[in-house]
């Protein structure tokens, strides 16, 4: 969520986003917008229907984000599990920021910028 002191900067057009990391940002700026409920769930539906346009259309795109994937490998650990979740990273986030009293979508970002921070290549160009 925006800091204290930080101007909120306006949103962007579809057409200027480059990635799912730009959809993402957006997605932070104003997740009522985008995600129903700021549903973790729906986050993750709209992030799968992504990667199947990727596919269809031929884009050469890896998605960090599916089952098996780099940001759920990561995740694990940092929630505590020696193992994948068969439920995925969205119900186990939602789990997580429930029993800390948090907004999920607020955990989500929080833990997506500490990925980030360890993986280069989500940075984007």
């Amino acid at each position: 969520m925006a800091e204290a002191g930080m101007a909120r900067r306006a949103p962007r057009q579809l057409t200027e986003m480059r990635n799912v990391y730009d959809l993402l940002d957006e997605v932070r700026l104003r997740p009522g917008m985008w995600v129903r409920g700021s549903s973790l769930q729906h986050l993750d539906s709209m992030l799968f229907g992504y990667h199947v346009a990727l596919k269809v259309h031929g884009a050469k795109e890896e998605l960090d984000f599916r089952q098996g994937g780099p940001f759920a490998d990561w995740l694990w650990p940092q929630l505590g599990y020696e193992y994948e979740s068969s439920l995925g990273w969205a119900v186990e986030i939602e789990r997580a920021a429930e029993a800390m009293d948090r907004p999920a979508i607020e955990l989500f970002f929080e833990l997506l910028d500490e990925f980030r921070a360890g993986h280069p290549s989500s940075m984007g160009p």
